[in-house]
């Protein structure tokens, strides 16, 4: 009897925490795209909304490991619990770094529309931001249905928005030497790509977490990589300033 009030007790506290993941989830993604948007249209007025909505999304990442800690120290999950619990603190967090860089492509957009006009590369970045949208939604999608299968393509596909950044990183580099007054312009646009970048890598992540959730084991295989940019110039800053 008491080992089934401990049971349903879990249930519930797990419960409220996923429920909190998936509204932080909600705002992540709305974070992505209105920044994206923002940039496309030079939206100065909803860039900072993005930046200002990041708060609500930080706030939910520290309810979500404030009620995970209490989750371990009063139930005492078992082995299978415990990955669940610790799963949704690692996935909080990735969406956590999502939103911080969404709010980084906001500040950059606000800059940019303010300073020395470049040729324009919005499709090649908004082709790479779809792509990074689409492989949080099949993380999360893998996370709530438990499906290994659908987070193992989410991880391969990374390798494709590696390959989407080096090659628009290639071309920011030949748009720098063809016009150096834009450098500084041109410079944010890469920051820019970096961040969608990252949020690659942070899809990934919660793909990999869900394979440890479902299997008690993380890939023990290298990540397919296709950013070759440190073999075509400096490596990369993170531009998460």
């Amino acid at each position: 009897m008491t080992t089934k009030h401990i049971s349903s007790a879990f249930d519930r506290d797990l419960q409220g925490v996923q429920t909190m993941l998936m509204k932080m989830a909600g705002l992540v993604d709305e974070a992505m795209n209105r920044a994206a948007e923002a940039f496309e249209t030079s939206n100065l007025e909803m860039a900072e909304a993005v930046r200002k909505n990041d708060r609500a999304i930080d706030v939910l990442e520290e309810s979500i490991k404030i009620d995970c800690a209490r989750i371990l120290a009063k139930r005492s999950p078992n082995s299978g619990d415990l990955r669940t619990v610790l799963t949704v603190m690692s996935i909080a967090s990735n969406l956590e770094r999502c939103g911080d860089y969404a709010k980084n492509i906001s500040k950059r957009t606000s800059v940019l529309a303010h300073a020395h006009p470049v040729k324009d590369v919005s499709s090649a970045l908004r082709h790479m931001q779809k792509a990074v949208v689409g492989m949080i939604a099949d993380a999360l999608k893998a996370y709530t249905r438990r499906d290994v299968e659908i987070a193992l393509k989410v991880r391969a596909r990374d390798c494709e928005v590696d390959e989407m950044y080096t090659i628009l990183f290639r071309s920011l580099l030949t748009h720098m030497m063809e016009d150096p007054q834009g450098i500084t312009s041109y410079m944010h646009l890469h920051f820019i790509a970096k961040n969608i970048e990252r949020m690659g890598d942070h899809a990934t992540s919660i793909a990999e977490q869900v394979i440890y959730l479902v299997t008690g084991d993380l890939p023990d295989d290298d990540r397919p990589k296709g950013d070759l940019t440190s073999l075509s110039g400096p490596e990369a800053i993170d531009g998460n300033a």
